[in-house]
């Protein structure tokens, strides 16, 4: 047998360990935007330094931020082999609401083909797979390549100590290739892989009234009512075509070239696809003359995530709020800039709020906006570990989200990541019941055995240590 299918037939025969592994870690509720989770975060933390030292990487380390810290830990055993530095997150969003999970979300329960978890797909699976993937290796002639990694625990808070840690620490994450697991495909049966990412700027609108609470019967009619009043600011944010309203909001957007809309129309994900996967019964037509897959991952967006006003229970009770709090998200396109955003919404807020009201523009996090390169080697390499696991080609595409460190590798190292990982659209990341698929998981190891394969037979790479 050739070498990788020797490690292959290792990670078959193993994978129940590997499916072991990935339950444990899922059982650590690693809620990094809550504060009573922080032990749970250092545990997490040091959990993944222990299995990082049991398959003998050496400088393993937990390294401090402001916030929550980043593990690290390398392999260099080859000066004439690439140095792949391995991207992933070990934090997770928030389980809520609690009441929608079939199962309880921080004990993994496999059902059928799928296995339930928050942060299963989200994406403790994928950081599992990869490190299945090189005890396979490990175990049947070691690695091709050169290996480091920098697992955080920021990311679903939008890594906002991520870009001072990778300057920090330049020499410690130099390398040839990243490999960002923080990725998905479009089916069990088609890969795909992502090579642009829209970037995200999140504000908090406040609109506040009066002093404290009022009755509505007294009030109503003479006091302006701050939730009435951000419902129509938010309301005129998207014009009868979809378009979002602020002003110059559009200056830098360029437009799609005949080339980059033929490959995002290679999509095959179709409107009734994304109607089962969200259970609306019609998709939106959004921003007019640009379809469903170019909207969702080539064009800006703006998006109301939360509304907070007034009373809010069981029952009833006549208030005229004295404040209304909208939490708002955009997501941006390249030449976007956040900065550049919040000044247009600041400046919409007020053109346009009345002056019997006092208003509020708050950003909380943003991130930039990435485009990588499909014609490199080690996208190549990919491409090439995903064809022989899956048996058909990828699929290439920009996705709608938004993962802050793939500009951050790319402004602070240099290298284009490659956005390899086994996350499918109907996971339900960020909502009750995230699963991952076991089938796709399986390949996944199988896909970064190959991938590493690969990687270690590129010419000219530097050996960075």
């Amino acid at each position: 047998m050739t070498r990788v299918e020797t490690a292959i037939a290792f990670a078959r025969a193993h994978a129940k360990d590997a499916l072991k592994g990935l339950e444990e870690l899922l059982r650590i509720p690693s809620v990094s935007t809550l504060p009573e989770h922080k032990a749970d975060m250092d545990k997490a933390a040091e959990w993944l330094a222990a299995r990082l030292r049991s398959l003998g990487m050496t400088q393993v380390e937990i390294l401090s931020t402001k916030g929550h810290a980043a593990v690290c830990g390398e392999r260099i055993t080859a000066k004439d082999k690439p140095t792949v530095l391995v991207y992933g997150h070990y934090d997770v969003q928030p389980a809520d609401p609690l009441d929608e999970w079939r199962t309880p979300p921080f004990e993994p329960t496999v059902v059928g083909d799928n296995l339930i978890a928050r942060g299963a797909s989200d994406m403790k699976g994928q950081i599992m797979a990869q490190l299945a993937a090189v005890e396979a290796l490990l175990e049947t002639g070691g690695l091709p390549v050169n290996l480091k990694y920098v697992l955080e625990g920021e990311e679903e808070i939008g890594s906002p100590n991520m870009g001072g840690l990778l300057k920090a620490h330049q020499d410690r994450f130099t390398c040839d290739a990243a490999l960002n697991c923080d990725a998905g495909i479009h089916a069990p049966d088609l890969p795909g892989i992502v090579y642009g990412l829209r970037g995200l700027a999140y504000f908090e609108i406040e609109v506040r009234g009066p002093a404290t609470d009022l009755h509505s019967g007294l009030f109503g009619g003479i006091v302006h009512n701050p939730a009435q009043v951000l419902c129509e600011l938010i309301a005129a944010m998207h014009d009868s075509d979809g378009r979002i309203t602020l002003p110059g909001f559009y200056d830098s957007v360029e437009s799609l070239t005949d080339e980059e809309r033929a490959v995002i129309a290679q999509c095959p994900t179709s409107e009734a696809d994304w109607r089962r996967m969200s259970g609306v019964p019609a998709l939106w037509d959004g921003e007019k003359g640009y379809t469903a897959a170019e909207r969702i991952g080539a064009r800006p967006t703006l998006e109301v995530n939360g509304f907070l006003s007034g009373f809010t229970g069981q029952g009833s009770k006549t208030v005229l709020p004295a404040r209304a709090v909208a939490k708002v998200s955009m997501r941006l396109v390249p030449n976007q800039e956040a900065d550049a955003v919040a000044g247009q919404l600041r400046e919409y807020v007020k053109r346009h709020a009345p002056d019997t009201v006092t208003c509020e523009v708050r950003e909380v996090i943003h991130g930039p906006t990435a485009i990588m390169n499909r014609d490199t080697p080690y996208m190549r390499a990919a491409a090439k570990a995903l064809t022989d696991t899956f048996g058909v080609e990828p699929v290439f595409k920009r996705e709608g989200g938004s993962v802050p460190i793939v500009a951050l590798l790319q402004q602070e190292l240099g290298v284009d990541p490659v956005m390899l990982g086994f996350a499918l659209p109907d996971d339900g990341v960020h909502g009750p019941n995230e699963k991952q698929h076991l089938p796709t998981f399986y390949k996944g190891i199988e896909t970064y055995i190959r991938f590493l394969c690969e990687a270690g037979g590129i010419a000219g790479a530097r050996g960075k240590r």
